[in-house]
């Protein structure tokens, strides 16, 4: 096991890593992370005193102000993060948003906000930086969910986002492939962080899993660690799939089945939820450059 994880660092020494949403949560850990094993990072987000403070810690990586909707901003950024890296080999497609909103009688702009950053974010980001990691060691690792096969109440936006994101991952790992790089593509069920915490600090989510038989199945929430530790395996070895916690991996698969299970035990709290939801006004997880909802 000590080998194991050793071979890991050693293959993260000096890769050239650009990361957005990076400001805070999974990609604010994950830059600490991947410098800590040696690689060199290039940061991304919207909040600036919160990257500046991420990228002190990273040996004083390059960093950059950046909304992923913006599709020009997108691109200069990732060509000043190869510029400044001497290249690219990994970018990791981690910015994203989330809110609650029931599909009746729920904000249409939150489903609006989440396919911009989620997926037009995600495209613009991948999309820009394709021609800079199209190499042998080149690899594009998009930040999905659960979300994105197991679907829950009141996460209709976000699950939805998280499917095209899905789909533009696997996508882009068939096309890289004649240039030998690799894209893959990162699930996590809820995982400790501020996002999390947010998303379901709603009074909506507390009606709908307080008491409720399937309330650990809803709210359960693994530590961050966990997840930076899969995405540091998955993006030393370029994975084609990451996961975390690990009985994510069984229920991808599982999907079709788990489904119908989730329906049924949402189901005694949920019209209640559903009217609280449909009442409250349900700020998204991460503030937007003069998009805030």
């Amino acid at each position: 096991m000590i080998y194991v994880s050793a071979r890991w660092r050693a293959t993260l020494a000096g890769r050239r890593v650009l990361i957005t949403g990076a400001a805070r949560g999974i990609g604010a850990a994950l830059a600490a992370r991947l410098h800590e094993r040696g690689a060199r990072t290039a940061l991304a987000g919207l909040e600036p005193d919160l990257l500046a403070a991420v990228a002190a810690g990273c040996g004083d990586a390059p960093w950059w102000t950046c909304d992923v909707t913006d599709r020009d901003r997108v691109r200069t950024v990732v060509d000043e993060a190869a510029r400044a890296l001497g290249g690219l080999d990994v970018v990791i497609a981690n910015a994203g948003v989330a809110a609650q909103m029931p599909i009746v009688g729920g904000d249409p702009a939150v489903l609006e906000q989440s396919l911009r950053v989620n997926v037009l974010g995600a495209h613009n980001t991948l999309s820009a930086a394709g021609p800079h990691i199209s190499h042998r060691r080149g690899y594009a690792l998009t930040i999905a969910s659960l979300a994105a096969a197991v679907h829950l109440p009141l996460l209709g936006a976000y699950s939805a986002s998280k499917a095209a994101a899905e789909a533009l991952g696997d996508t882009l790992r068939i096309e890289l492939r004649p240039w030998g790089a690799k894209a893959g593509v990162a699930y996590f069920a809820e995982l400790d962080t501020d996002m999390t915490s947010r998303g379901f600090g709603t009074e909506a989510a507390a009606a709908l899993t307080q008491g409720a038989r399937g309330a650990a199945l809803v709210s359960r929430v693994a530590p961050l660690k966990a997840g930076i530790d899969a995405l540091e395996r998955g993006i030393a070895h370029r994975s084609r799939r990451i996961v975390a916690p690990w009985w994510v991996a069984g229920a991808l698969p599982a999907r079709a089945a788990i489904q119908p299970v989730v329906d049924r035990l949402v189901q005694p709290k949920l019209r209640g939820a559903l009217e609280i939801a449909r009442e409250e006004q349900a700020a998204l997880t991460t503030p937007q450059a003069d998009r805030a909802l």
